[in-house]
């Protein structure tokens, strides 16, 4: 497989390099060296190659330089190609900064992954699991059910833009389809592009968002000034012939409102477990939610099972949202167990209380409470739990840390989207007496260098020395 991949003009050299490994982020990583009659002054200094594999010979074009390490773009492979290499499923790749991973097998991508995790948790907390648990897998390739697109108009070459920003930019790729999207939504694309063109405040609109949930598709528009009437039935024709709603935002968040059906509730619904206790949670469009719900469905399985609940248990839900993981917790322990959910937003409590109230759940009480705060004196800190499951943003749960023995949890499983800070985390709960069990990847982010993982701990009987 040889081949030339666009780059942009630059003024830096290109050079041949052998490739020896992959970055935690999926750069192949390569040496300056005398083979390759490299200049002296960089003999031994790492070049980090985008689209590059293990393996490869490859010329690069440099497009950054430091002193710790160089950048550059592969150009050009001069040999074989990796075993591992695939042809990707996207014509924007290399452009959009959306999907780094797509010339790289899917096996390989969860390889990447899981020596990124065991890496992390090795080198910031000295820790092993006792066991690695097989990854969880997306099933499907357009497994997006919500994205955010950027909108551009250019007034001078009267042209509008629509798509994601490339890599390390501000720039907007244009695209016309996006294979990891839902296939309704990919396939709306191009007539959405077509649709906005048209209208008379497209210069207007920054962003779109689409949302899927398991019967229903949301159009939110982002604008800067007011549409004007002929705009605002446009829109409502395309979604009325799609069976969409339809959410305008003028300004912050609190300012989106629903236009299709004004009087309709502003919901859409996703849904968990199996049929016959199956739930279905609510969101309006712009909450977060997991946007992948075949990945997020397996998610919350494994972690109900590796928290082995029992009947009448009580357990804590930490950073718990909209209820995602709350629910199911609740439904698991049964009606004489108990589950407290705690998180910083009011707006994703009182969605999470709604969705209780939706499925019928009375075993299950929400709080509102931010987690990077002192929150020791609070009523529901001393409870006691018999588990403790927590699902931290990327910065993740240190603060938490220091309070485990207000919570006395036997179990805890940690969902995290971050391994550097989900490392640090578990490194303070061993000095709390837990025990690293089982850690595993999740593939929520397909073809894309984010490593979501889970992972088990438990308290030792005996407390470390």
């Amino acid at each position: 497989m040889k081949g030339r991949v666009k780059t942009q003009a630059t003024q830096l050299p290109s050079y041949i390099f052998q490739v020896e490994r992959l970055s935690h982020e999926g750069r192949g990583i390569a040496r300056y060296t005398e083979k390759f009659e490299h200049p002296t002054e960089k003999h031994g200094k790492n070049v980090f190659i985008t689209q590059a594999l293990p393996g490869e010979m490859v010329r690069a074009q440099l497009t950054h330089q430091s002193k710790k390490l160089d950048e550059a773009h592969l150009i050009e492979l001069l040999g074989p190609a990796s075993p591992q290499r695939v042809e990707p499923v996207c014509p924007h790749f290399g452009k959009c900064g959306g999907c780094n991973m797509q010339h790289m097998s899917s096996d390989m991508q969860i390889e990447l992954k899981q020596q990124t995790l065991q890496s992390h948790l090795q080198h910031f907390a000295q820790l092993a699991p006792e066991a690695w648990l097989p990854a969880l897998r997306s099933p499907r390739l357009d497994y997006r059910h919500k994205a955010r697109i950027g909108v551009r108009y250019l007034a001078k070459q009267q042209q509008l833009v629509m798509g994601f920003r490339e890599a390390q930019s501000n720039r907007l790729t244009s695209i016309k389809t996006c294979k990891v999207l839902d296939q309704e939504l990919d396939q709306a694309l191009p007539d959405l592009h077509q649709l906005l063109k048209q209208l008379c405040g497209r210069a207007d609109i920054g962003h779109i968002e689409l949302s899927k949930g398991a019967t229903e598709v949301a159009l939110l528009i982002r604008h800067t000034a007011d549409l004007v009437a002929a705009d605002i039935q446009a829109l409502q024709d395309f979604v009325k012939s799609r069976h969409w709603q339809l959410y305008l935002q003028r300004h912050d968040a609190e300012s989106v409102k629903r236009v299709d059906q004004p009087q309709a509730e502003s919901r859409l619904h996703y849904r968990l477990g199996e049929q016959e206790q199956q739930l279905e949670l609510a969101f309006h469009p712009t909450d977060f939610i997991q946007v992948n719900p075949a990945v997020n469905q397996k998610m919350v399985k494994l972690a109900c099972e590796l928290l082995d609940l029992k009947a009448g248990e009580s357990v804590l839900d930490l950073f718990c949202g909209l209820g995602n993981f709350s629910l199911p917790l609740a439904q698991a322990v049964g009606e004489h167990g108990h589950v407290v959910a705690v998180e910083g937003s009011e707006a994703m409590v009182l969605r999470g209380a709604e969705n209780a109230k939706r499925n019928k759940i009375g075993n299950l009480k929400f709080y509102t409470q931010d987690l990077t705060k002192d929150f020791s004196k609070f009523s529901w800190v001393n409870q006691g739990f018999d588990a403790l499951l927590i699902d931290p943003p990327r910065s993740g749960a240190e603060l938490v840390m220091h309070y485990l023995h207000h919570f006395n949890a036997k179990r805890i499983v940690y969902v995290s989207c971050n391994p550097a800070t989900l490392a640090r985390d578990a490194g303070i709960l061993v000095k709390h007496g837990y025990q690293l069990k089982k850690a595993g990847v999740i593939d929520m982010f397909t073809h894309t260098g984010h490593v979501e993982s889970i992972t088990l701990f438990e308290k030792l009987t005996t407390q470390p020395v």
